[in-house]
């Protein structure tokens, strides 16, 4: 078997093992993650694990997160064809490409120079000309063009970033992992006319939100 082939196969086993199996019910989420190649957005020699059940290092002390945390992620933004989205901590470019399958337009926030160019690199080389990603301080936001369909923050945060809110479109909704560096619950907070509804989706682990409105980077 070729290896596109035996990285199909592997994603088709990764939609139906970790992603539906536990839940992940959304058509066009489910589709985006079988033809977005995960092992693209990887280090070469963790090629072979890309579509594992766990997160994976990508250099600078930061991580791919886990797939089924992703797909999670990104269910919960209920993403709609003509929606902008802005994802904070877009790392190598992984769930930016994911969403970007989804919607019609994905900002990206990488705090790591090298990160960001990696990330747009690796969406452009695949394709994906609606990812548009930049290096700045997440915990900002991307003021000159909000309001979002939705906000995706990819590394944990010790509270919820005011301006993020701010951010959000009538309707839109922040997914966001909140509490220490070591340990945080995941919330999604959609805005209405009546003002911000949270809920909780779960525990998770993610690396350290850094910026203004975040962890100090010591």
């Amino acid at each position: 078997m070729s290896n596109s082939a035996d990285f199909k196969k592997k994603r088709e086993q990764m939609v139906k093992r970790q992603l539906k199996n536990r839940g992940i019910k959304h058509k066009e989420v489910l589709e985006a993650f079988r033809s977005v190649p995960r092992h693209k957005f990887v280090n070469e020699d963790q090629r072979n694990k890309a579509y594992g059940d766990y997160p994976l290092p990508i250099g600078q002390g930061q991580t791919i997160s886990q797939p089924y945390i992703v797909a999670l992620m990104i269910e919960a933004l209920e993403p709609e064809a003509g929606d902008i989205m802005l994802e904070i901590g877009t790392g190598s470019g992984y769930a930016a490409a994911v969403l970007s399958r989804t919607v019609e337009r994905v900002y990206g926030l990488e705090r790591v120079q090298e990160l960001a160019v990696r990330g747009q690199k690796n969406c452009d080389e695949l394709g994906y000309t609606n990812v548009f990603i930049s290096v700045g301080d997440g915990t900002k936001g991307w003021p000159d063009k909000a309001p979002f369909d939705g906000i995706l923050v990819s590394a944990a945060a010790p509270e919820v970033p005011d301006v993020l809110l701010e951010q959000l479109a009538l309707g839109g909704s922040l997914v966001i992992p909140v509490g220490s560096r070591y340990s945080q619950e995941l919330l999604k907070i959609k805005r209405s006319n009546q003002g911000f509804e949270r809920e909780k989706l779960g525990g998770v682990r993610f690396v350290a939100l850094v910026g203004e409105q975040g962890w100090s980077s010591e």
